[in-house]
């Protein structure tokens, strides 16, 4: 047994039944109140099969106090699921369904759904000695490419150093299951998404990465040495895969496709499903952050060397009023002195560098600039500037297609991070 299991899990094993001495990937899905979850598990029976046996393990959850209603609810969903696992669960591909209720308030949520799982999924591969399964994020209302499993197993194959992968998404954007107000919604959340994460990388910031719940894995041995999930209410998954962008131990899987859901939710404070409700609540162009946040980076990050070296005011060697204020209420100095009192050349310093202007730290200064200086720009405007930095100097004629392009451009090798 592991430190990890010894120590950090809050449960003992919750499956009975021993895994297969194949089993190399665990798919882990929270569920809570989901109507869908039928038809992302069917989507997951389509896959092609790689070499490895694998489980999905579904979290159905709720907290104590829960209404009625919800319980209900999850009940239900709990027979149904259970009913289509024993009918569909093959000697390669198992479905279990577990069901926690009555999880303590504080912390009942999607990370803590997900931590029950992944901690279950470590469990599994303990069992039989594969310290280095891969657990894989999966939602309750997402589907998937055939070639999931397969490409998710390539793919760690492939990079045997890597500890965590960021899923390439793409969410639907026609059809007939929702209004057209929300494929409309979806398209410039997405774009926003996009473009938020690829101004980062025109900036240098190292850590440019997609942090979608839906859409990440992780070896269960790297999982365990960093902590396990953590139990987050919203934005689990920004902070969990953050660990191993920090450490130079993410990279970016464009070889298949998972597709999260464009519904409302009011599951979470934040994320897809909020925002789009927010959007079609304001019925006027998405938002988001002004170029020149970015500029303001990149100016930062080209600096760099010129901290290091300088002997002049660090204030002296930028433009930017918002960046000078911002650093200043960081005690930049200090953090100057400190990082060159600990580091003995370029390289080192540069790494100390990120390890605090990291991608927390670049959320909030993003957020500050915001604020307090720059607001907002509709997100096409946005992203057809970027397009424009990065060579792209096509004519777009809406959102949609400037998203076709941001997608293009995240599944092209040259775009890996």
């Amino acid at each position: 047994m592991t430190p990890y299991l010894q120590q950090r899990v809050l449960y003992p094993p919750l499956i009975s039944p021993k895994p297969s001495l194949n089993l190399g990937i665990v798919v882990v899905i929270p569920a809570y109140k989901e109507p869908y979850l039928l038809l992302s598990l069917m989507s997951l029976k389509r896959c092609h099969l790689p070499q490895s046996d694998i489980e999905v393990i579904v979290v159905i959850n709720d907290a104590e106090g829960e209404s009625t209603e919800i319980k209900e609810q999850n009940i239900a969903l709990l027979e149904q699921a259970t009913r289509w696992s024993q009918s569909n669960s093959t000697p390669r591909l198992r479905f279990r369904i577990l069901y926690k209720d009555d999880l303590p308030n504080k912390f009942a949520g999607v990370g803590l759904a997900r931590k029950i799982g992944m901690d279950e999924a470590c469990y599994r591969f303990e069992k039989i000695n594969q310290s280095n399964g891969i657990i894989v994020c999966f939602d309750a209302d997402s589907l998937c490419e055939k070639n999931y499993f397969q490409a998710i197993e390539a793919h760690f194959n492939k990079h045997p150093k890597i500890a965590a992968c960021s899923i390439h998404f793409e969410h639907p954007l026609f059809g007939a299951e929702f209004e057209p107000a929300i494929y409309q919604a979806i398209t410039d959340y997405e774009l926003h998404l996009r473009y938020f994460i690829n101004a980062q990388a025109w900036a240098d910031a190292p850590y440019a990465y997609q942090t979608i719940g839906s859409a990440m894995a992780i070896r269960s041995n790297h999982y365990q040495q960093q902590g396990g999930m953590n139990r987050r209410k919203a934005g689990e998954d920004f902070y969990f895969l953050h660990k191993f962008i920090s450490l130079g131990k993410c990279n970016n899987l464009i070889a298949t496709t998972v597709i999260p859901s464009p519904r409302i939710s009011d599951r979470v404070p934040f994320g897809t499903g909020k925002a789009i409700g927010d959007i079609l609540a304001t019925n006027g162009t998405y938002q988001t952050y002004s170029p020149t946040i970015f500029k303001d980076l990149k100016e930062l990050f080209g600096n760099i060397q010129a901290f290091y070296t300088s002997t002049t005011n660090w204030e002296s060697l930028l433009s930017s009023d918002c960046l000078k204020a911002y650093l200043l209420s960081q005690a930049f100095e200090e953090k100057i002195i400190e990082l060159k009192s600990n580091t003995s050349n370029l390289a080192s310093f540069t790494k100390r560098f990120f390890q605090w202007f990291n991608a927390f730290q670049l959320m909030k200064f993003a957020n500050f600039a915001r604020a307090e200086y720059y607001g907002t720009v509709p997100v096409g405007e946005a992203a057809t500037w970027l397009l424009a930095r990065l060579g792209e100097e096509s004519v777009f004629q809406d959102n949609k297609e400037l998203l076709m392009a941001y997608r293009e451009l995240d599944k092209s090798e040259i775009s890996k991070k």
